[in-house]
């Protein structure tokens, strides 16, 4: 009974995927880099997510 570890840890990378997606479409970065963000989030979940926490995106538009 219950949810599996896999699903439990698929639910928390699509919420973390989800919060950098969010992130990155509220940062001061071009649309251009927007766009390679948001798709390299959206295909490499883990990858893109790990890579967006070192390199992505800091600041919030104003």
């Amino acid at each position: 009974m219950g949810i599996e570890v896999g699903g439990i840890f698929g639910l928390i990378i699509l919420a973390l995927d989800v919060w950098a997606i969010i992130n990155v479409v509220q940062s001061s970065i071009s649309n251009g880099g927007k766009v390679l963000w948001v798709l390299a989030i959206l295909l490499l979940p883990v990858l893109g997510l790990i890579v967006w926490l070192f390199f992505g995106p800091r600041g919030r538009a104003t």
